[in-house]
């Protein structure tokens, strides 16, 4: 008798809602509290954290629908 084991789906899309919570929260975080305390960012720390703000909103926008709608209804 085989046992079936699939994704944990649940778990898949609170862990990338909170990866992507982080990411923003670091990304805008750090954006305002370099310039509060330093004034002008090199430009290529605003591309970093301009980037990090942007990707973790995508993330933590798109996992709960992939991994909570979409993938469990593939199935």
């Amino acid at each position: 008798m085989g046992y079936y084991s699939g994704p944990d789906y649940p778990r898949l899309a609170k862990r990338g809602f909170f990866l992507g919570l982080a990411l923003f929260v670091v990304g805008a975080g750090s954006e305002l509290v370099g310039h509060a305390f330093f004034g002008s960012l090199p430009q290529w720390e605003n591309t970093l954290f301009f980037a990090l703000t942007m990707i973790g909103f995508a993330i933590g926008f798109a996992s709960p629908f992939v991994f909570g709608i979409i993938m469990p209804l593939t199935e």
